[in-house]
């Protein structure tokens, strides 16, 4: 899977997209500390919003048009329970799924956005 991430971190990096992975053992704590205090972030939680891919790229749309520093986080085992209060979550789909596949499908749905923004024939809809 980190190979995966490694194809499409690649491909976003050009297009100004940074992909940053952490350590599976870091705090749930420590994981939200590491986003600067003015970023906004969105939390992958089964109970947010469900985009579909075009709405995904509008939204990604939106974020780059506001310039701001967006982190999309894909949460511990447990989930967000208590924690990332007032954060905006979005979720990829009501299937439950192992937190390295969620972070693939994340991936490539931000590089599907990419895409749709860009016109290309990579997004079939």
């Amino acid at each position: 899977m980190a190979d995966a991430i490694g194809v499409y971190a690649s491909r976003l990096t050009p297009r100004g997209v940074r992909i940053e992975t952490h350590a599976a053992r870091t705090t749930v704590e420590a994981y939200l500390a590491s986003v600067p205090p003015a970023a906004r972030m969105v939390l992958l939680d089964e109970r947010g919003f469900q985009h579909d891919s075009a709405s995904f790229a509008e939204q990604m749309n939106a974020w780059q048009l506001a310039s701001e520093d967006v982190h999309l986080m894909v949460g511990p085992s447990d989930g967000w329970e208590g924690h990332g209060e007032g954060a905006d979550r979005i979720s990829l789909s009501p299937m439950t799924m192992p937190h390295e596949l969620a972070a693939v499908v994340l991936v490539e749905q931000v590089y599907r956005a990419t895409e749709i923004l860009r016109g290309s024939a990579y997004h079939r809809a």
